[in-house]
C-alpha cells in the first residue's frame, strides 16, 4: 500500500468549516483508493460512480427535490468521475447551499473539470481543490526503501509509476495495454467532442516518439492530415486529461533565444511507452536520454506543480533542461542520464539570469536530489 502525501493535506482541509473537496487525477492514479483510505472506517458514506448509467440517471435533474434522496442520512457523499454527469457543477452548488453544514460533498474526476466547464464557475467559493498524479518518488521510497526505488529506475524509466503497475510489475505490459486502450480517450472524447479517434492517437504515437524535443503544431497536423489549430485543440485536450504537459521556452532578454517554442512531455513514462508498444530493456534503447529527461521532468512537475516551468534554448544549440521560476528566483537543472558526461550550464545563461540555484541530474543522483533535502526550499 502506497501512503500519499496527498492524504494528510486532504484530512487536515476536512477540520476546516465544510466546503466541496474536488480531486483531479487522471484514471487509475489512486483517487478511489486515496478515498477509502481516508473515508473507508466511517459510517454513512455514500458512493456514486460517474461511469455507470444508474448514477447519471439518479442524477439527471436539477432540483433540490430530486437530489436531496440521494444524500439524506448520510455524512459524506463521494462521486466519482463526477465529470460525467451533466450540469454537475450547478448540482453540486445546490446540494452544498442547502446541505454542506451537514454533509461533506467530494467529487472526482479523470478529466479537468475545466474541460467541460462544469464546476468552477458554479462552485467558487465552495470548493477545495486538490490534485492526484501517479505516486512520485517520495512517495515510492516511504513505501518501498531508498535502495529498492533506486534499483527500480530502469522500470520506472519503461513501465512508470502507475499504482497497480508499481504494485504488480509482473503484470505491468498486460495493465499498460488496458491503461492505453479506449480508455485512455473516453473522457477526451466524450467531452471534447472529437469523432476522430484515429487523428488522435496518430497525435499521441508523434509525441511519444519525439518527447523531449521542440514540438511544431505545423508538422503535428500534417503528420496526421489536421490543420495546426485542431492539433493544438486536440493537444489542449490531451493536457487537460492528465496525459501530457507543455514545457514553454523561457525567453527574457537575449535576441536569439527561442521565444514561442515548447516541448510535450508524458506524465508517464509507462504511459509513453504503451503508446508506441516499446518496452525494450535499456541496454537494447537508443531513446534512453529521453525516457530519463521525461522521467526527471514528470517527478518535479508532481513534486512541484504550482511553480512556472520552462526549458531554455538558443538559436545556436545551447540549452537547459529544465527552469523553475519561483517569487523572482530561477532554479536551473541540467538533466543528463550517464553520471560520466561533463555537463555546466551555459555562461550565456547564468551571466544573464543569474539562477539562485542550479543542479545537474543523472542517474547517480537523481533520487537523493528529488527524494532528499536539497529541493526543500521549493517545499
Amino acid at each position: 500500500m502506497i501512503t500519499r502525501d496527498l492524504q494528510q493535506e486532504i484530512e487536515s482541509y476536512l477540520k476546516k468549516p465544510k466546503k466541496i473537496i474536488v480531486i483531479f487525477g487522471a484514471r487509475q492514479v489512486g483517487k478511489t483508493t486515496l478515498l477509502r483510505e481516508i473515508f473507508g472506517k466511517q459510517d454513512g458514506v455514500a458512493w456514486y460512480n460517474g461511469d455507470e448509467q444508474n448514477t447519471l440517471d439518479l442524477f439527471s435533474k436539477t432540483d433540490l427535490a430530486d437530489l436531496k434522496p440521494l444524500v439524506s442520512g448520510h455524512k459524506v457523499v463521494i462521486i466519482d468521475e463526477a465529470q460525467r454527469i451533466e450540469n454537475i457543477g450547478l448540482k453540486l452548488k445546490i446540494l452544498q447551499d442547502n446541505l454542506g453544514e451537514e454533509i461533506q460533498f467530494v467529487a472526482t474526476g479523470s478529466s479537468s473539470f475545466d474541460l467541460a466547464n462544469k464546476i468552477n464557475e458554479p462552485l467558487t467559493g465552495r470548493k477545495w481543490t486538490f490534485r492526484l498524479s501517479a505516486p512520485n518518488i517520495r512517495e515510492l521510497i516511504k513505501s518501498n526503501g531508498y535502495a529498492t526505488e533506486v534499483a527500480n529506475l530502469e522500470n520506472r524509466l519503461i513501465y512508470g509509476s502507475y499504482p497497480a503497475v508499481v504494485s504488480t510489475p509482473e503484470d505491468a505490459k498486460k495493465l499498460l495495454t488496458e491503461l492505453t486502450s479506449d480508455n485512455l480517450y473516453k473522457d477526451i472524447l466524450n467531452l471534447g467532442d472529437i469523432i476522430k479517434t484515429d487523428k488522435l492517437r496518430k497525435i499521441l504515437k508523434a509525441l511519444a516518439l519525439q518527447v523531449g524535443s521542440q514540438v511544431s503544431m505545423n508538422e503535428i497536423g500534417q503528420l496526421v492530415g489536421i490543420d495546426s489549430k485542431t492539433a493544438d485543440k486536440y493537444i489542449s485536450l490531451l493536457e487537460q486529461s492528465f496525459i501530457i504537459f507543455r514545457l514553454p521556452s523561457y525567453a527574457r532578454n537575449l535576441r536569439n533565444e527561442l521565444k514561442s517554442s515548447e516541448k510535450i512531455f508524458f506524465y508517464d513514462n509507462g504511459i509513453r511507452n504503451a503508446i508506441i508498444n516499446d518496452y525494450r530493456p535499456l541496454e537494447d534503447r537508443q531513446d534512453t536520454g529521453a525516457l530519463f529527461e521525461n522521467y526527471i521532468i514528470s517527478e518535479m512537475v508532481k513534486l512541484y506543480s504550482d511553480d512556472n516551468i520552462y526549458f531554455w534554448r538558443t538559436k545556436d544549440q545551447k540549452e537547459i533542461d529544465y527552469i523553475i521560476e519561483r517569487n523572482g528566483e530561477l532554479t536551473a537543472i541540467e538533466i543528463k542520464y550517464n553520471e560520466k558526461k561533463d555537463v555546466s550550464l551555459p555562461n550565456l545563461f547564468t551571466d544573464t539570469y543569474h539562477p539562485t540555484h542550479q543542479f545537474l541530474i543523472n542517474r547517480e543522483n537523481y533520487a537523493r536530489i528529488l527524494g532528499g533535502e536539497e529541493l526543500s526550499y521549493l517545499n
